[in-house]
């Protein structure tokens, strides 16, 4: 079943800007699927008009085969949203917040205070249960959003931007969560600007640009596009002078620093040969800008 079906879902303001033309898009129930596109490309209209805050104007969504038009309220309960910006009130305790939200959706306080218990813990914000969310970091606001998502229990996680703002490190600590929730069967739709977080996270991705899907496939599919990769090696002696390989454009970063662009069909062992028979020993190799970005940038022009 899919969690999340659009056909030919149109969208045009009454100022004429037509955000959304023809948009037609499936996820499989159990899928962490990513929504790319730049600012302006009808992202942030979809997920509208799958919460029911932006009218459509032509076109049919379903939710776990329930179209939205036809019985949004159960549909709604299965459908958790974490907003980019903020939308909870900065004075109310962090508990009361989550639990608030549990309301909207029917479930009783007794069962809200343990449901959000668990997710508070979760996302380390147990600590700060009782305290004002202004007194919270930017970081630890994004993870209440999550939380607030969460507490009803929803079969789709939609987040838009969940990690906009937060540091590496408690990023990388949201992508642990994430990834555990969606192993444990959540269907997950991300959107997001760091390609990166895609391509750590999803396994399905499609591309939208001016209002249309560009792109919808598996992550793997998309990536065997990529036609040319670039790395940096980082080596054990200084390096001044590079031999040329035939398809191979090098060039010195620093004086212990290599870049290399190559056809991805070319072997990785060819250019350790090659820069081993001029005594270059490489210590450590990464690639110098994420993959899926490299063809995000070509999709969208």
């Amino acid at each position: 079943m899919f969690a999340l079906s659009i056909s030919n879902l149109h969208k045009t303001y009454k100022s004429g800007l037509k955000a959304l033309s023809g948009v037609t898009l499936n996820v499989q129930d159990g899928e962490f699927f990513g929504l790319l596109g730049p600012n302006g490309a009808g992202k942030t209209t979809i997920i509208g008009i799958i919460t029911s805050l932006v009218t459509k104007t032509e076109g049919t969504v379903n939710i776990f085969g329930m179209d939205i038009d036809k019985n949004f309220s159960s549909a709604k309960r299965l459908i958790g949203v974490v907003p980019q910006e903020y939308n909870f009130s900065i004075f109310e305790k962090v508990q009361d917040i989550v639990i608030q939200q549990a309301g909207y959706y029917g479930i009783s306080r007794k069962e809200a205070v343990k449901s959000s218990e668990k997710y508070l813990k979760k996302l380390s914000l147990w600590d700060k249960r009782n305290v004002a969310a202004r007194e919270l970091s930017g970081g630890m606001k994004r993870r209440l959003m999550i939380a607030r998502g969460l507490v009803h229990e929803p079969k789709l996680l939609i987040l838009d931007e969940p990690t906009a703002g937060v540091d590496v490190e408690l990023r990388r600590g949201m992508w642990d969560f994430l990834e555990e929730l969606n192993r444990n069967g959540r269907t997950i739709i991300l959107t997001t600007h760091y390609l990166e977080e895609a391509e750590q996270l999803c396994n399905k991705i499609a591309i939208i640009t001016k209002g249309k899907i560009v792109e919808n496939t598996s992550k793997r599919e998309m990536l065997r596009k990529l036609d040319k990769e670039t790395f940096l090696c980082d080596t054990k002696e200084v390096v001044t002078v590079l031999a040329p390989l035939e398809n191979v454009t090098f060039s010195l970063v620093d004086e212990k620093t290599i870049e290399f662009t190559k056809n991805k069909s070319q072997s990785i062992n060819r250019i350790f040969e090659h820069l081993n028979g001029q005594s270059i020993i490489v210590d450590s190799m990464r690639n110098k800008t994420n993959r899926l970005e490299e063809l995000f940038i070509k999709m969208v022009k």
